[in-house]
C-alpha cells in the first residue's frame, strides 16, 4: 500500500505510527495506525518502530507500506531534559520555566540567583540536553546571569550541552563571548521577561524545539530516525501544545490532558476571565503546559497506586486485595484483560485529577486592617469551553467519563466549570498532527476536528 505520509510518536513506553494521505488537499485522510512497545532498553528505538510498522501493515491488511514523507515526535529516554536558571524565582525563573515547558521539555532542575557549588554538582549529575539561562529584565540587573554563564561555561562534563540565553538584552554580547572563549555553542534569543509583569515566551519556545531537533541523539537509535524524517523531530509534548494552539484558534479556550506511561501533561490555551485577571497577582502565559513527572500509568504506576491505596483501589474495582495485587504483578503498558483495563482507568482518573488541580490556579484570601481581600494565583481555567483527552489511556479507555469525573474540585480552585464540553482524541493522532501542522496546517486541523467529533459534537 502506498501512502503520502507517516508520522511516528516514539514515547517512553509505546511507539505509535500513523499513516495519512492527501494532506495538502481539502480532503485529508487518516489511513491507519500501528503500535508497539518502545525499545529504549533494548538499545535501539528503531526496533520498536519496526514493530509498530508491522502492526500497521497487519491493521491495514497490506504486505507493505510505502510513504513519501516521514515525520516524528519523541519523548523516549526522558524526552527533552532541561535545566532552567534565572534571577528571581517568581519572575524571570517562572518565565523561563513556562517557555521550556511549553516547548515540551521535562525540567529536571531550576535555580534562582547565583549558582552554588551544590547546584553545579547537580548539573553534572543531571547531564541535561539543553540549559536555559535567563535573568534580569531588559536594562535591569546583569551580574547574576553573567556569573551563572561563567560557571556553566567551566563545567567540562557539559561542554557538548547547548545553552540558550533568554535574559537581559544588555548581556547578549558578553554571554556570547563567555561561551566563544571555551568553544561552546550558545543560542541568543529575546528576553523571556523583558519588563515587570510581561512574559515573552514564544521566541524561547521556538528556539528550544530547534535546538532539541539538532541534538536529539540521546535515545539509542534516534540518530537513525533523524535520518528518516523530512521535518524537525519535535518533543512529543511540544507537538501536543502546537495542536492545542491550532484548535484554540478554531474552537476557543481549551485544556488538553495527556496521560502517558511516564508523565501526565496538561496543556491550556486561555486568557481566563476578566474578573479573575483583575485580581491575578502575577502574569500567566496564554498557552501553558505543566508536566507531572511522578504521574505515569506505567513507569510511575506505583506512585499513583500509593496515592490511592490498595484498599481504595480494590473497593473501586470491586475485587479483593489479593486479586488486585496479582493484577499489579502482571501489569503491562498495553492492557490485555478487562481487569487490567479497569485498573488503568482508575489510575488514569487519579493522575488526571491530580494533574489538572496542580495546573489550575486558585483563589486566596488575605486579611488586613481593611478586611478580607481576594487574590488569584496561577492559571485561570474558568473560561475554558472544552477539555480534550489524548494519550493512550484516555483515547482507549472511556476517556470522556474519566475526564468528566476529573473536574470535581473546591470552589477556590480555578477549574473548568461542570458545563464544559468533553472531547477525546479518539484516533490518537494529536501529537502526530501537531508536527504535521508545520507543513500542512489546514489538513492537520481538519483531521484533528474529525478525531474529536467522535467524542462529542463541536459547536463552532
Amino acid at each position: 500500500m502506498k501512502v503520502d505520509l507517516i508520522s511516528a510518536e516514539i514515547g517512553s513506553t509505546t511507539t505509535v505510527v500513523n499513516a495519512f494521505t492527501d494532506m495538502n488537499t481539502d480532503n485529508p485522510k487518516f489511513i491507519g495506525q500501528g503500535q508497539s512497545y518502545t525499545t529504549v532498553l533494548e538499545g535501539d528505538v528503531t526496533k520498536g518502530l519496526k514493530n509498530a510498522f508491522k502492526d500497521l501493515k497487519k491493521n491495514l491488511e497490506a504486505p507493505f507500506v510505502e510513504y513519501k514523507e516521514f515525520f516524528a515526535t519523541s519523548s523516549a529516554a526522558g524526552g527533552l531534559r532541561m535545566t532552567v536558571h534565572g534571577l528571581v524565582h517568581d519572575m524571570t525563573v517562572k518565565a523561563a520555566k513556562e517557555a521550556a515547558l511549553g516547548a515540551g521539555a521535562n525540567i529536571k532542575f531550576i535555580t534562582s540567583g547565583k549558582l552554588r557549588r551544590s547546584d553545579i554538582k547537580r548539573l553534572r549529575d543531571i547531564k541535561p540536553n539543553i540549559i536555559l539561562l535567563a535573568g534580569g529584565v531588559d536594562f535591569g540587573e546583569r551580574d547574576t546571569a553573567l556569573y551563572n554563564a561563567e560557571c556553566i561555561a567551566e563545567i567540562e562534563e557539559l561542554k557538548d550541552t547547548p545553552v540558550i540565553y533568554a535574559g537581559n538584552i544588555q548581556n547578549q554580547e558578553d554571554i556570547r563571548e563567555i561561551f566563544d572563549e571555551v568553544s561552546r555553542k550558545v543560542y541568543i534569543v529575546e528576553n523571556v521577561y523583558p519588563k515587570i509583569d510581561k512574559l515573552n515566551v514564544r521566541p524561547t519556545r521556538k528556539k528550544i524545539q530547534q535546538v532539541f531537533e539538532e541534538h536529539i541523539t540521546k535515545a539509542p537509535g534516534m540518530e537513525k530516525v533523524r535520518e528518516l524524517v523530512n521535518m524537525n523531530i519535535l518533543p512529543t509534548p511540544g507537538a501536543v501544545m502546537r495542536a492545542t494552539q491550532i484548535l484554540e484558534q478554531e474552537i476557543g479556550d481549551l485544556v488538553v490532558v495527556d496521560v502517558g506511561g511516564a508523565t501526565t501533561d496538561v496543556h491550556s490555551v486561555t486568557l481566563g476571565s476578566e474578573e479573575i485577571s483583575e485580581i491575578l497577582v502575577s502574569p500567566e502565559p496564554m498557552a501553558k503546559r505543566t508536566v507531572e513527572g511522578d504521574l505515569g500509568v506505567y513507569i510511575n504506576v506505583n506512585n499513583i497506586i500509593n496515592n490511592i491505596s490498595l484498599d481504595e483501589l480494590s473497593r473501586k474495582m470491586h475485587i479483593s486485595i489479593v486479586e488486585l495485587q496479582n493484577i499489579i504483578e502482571n501489569y503491562k503498558p498495553i492492557p490485555e484483560t478487562d481487569k487490567q483495563k479497569e485498573l488503568i482507568k482508575q489510575l488514569t482518573l487519579e493522575a488526571s485529577t491530580i494533574a489538572i488541580r496542580r495546573h489550575a490556579g486558585r483563589l486566596r484570601y488575605l486579611y488586613g486592617t481593611t478586611g478580607k481581600k481576594t487574590i488569584a494565583e496561577g492559571k485561570d481555567l474558568t473560561s475554558v469551553k472544552y477539555i480534550i483527552g489524548t494519550g493512550g489511556a484516555l483515547t482507549r479507555l472511556e476517556g470522556i467519563d474519566i475526564l468528566r469525573k476529573m473536574i470535581q474540585g473546591s470552589g477556590d480552585e480555578l477549574l473548568p466549570s461542570k458545563k464544559v464540553k468533553i472531547l477525546v482524541d479518539k484516533l490518537y493522532i494529536m501529537a502526530s498532527l501537531g508536527v504535521i501542522s508545520e507543513k500542512y496546517p489546514k489538513g492537520a486541523l481538519k483531521l484533528l476536528l474529525e478525531s474529536l467529533e467522535q467524542g462529542e459534537n463541536i459547536i463552532l
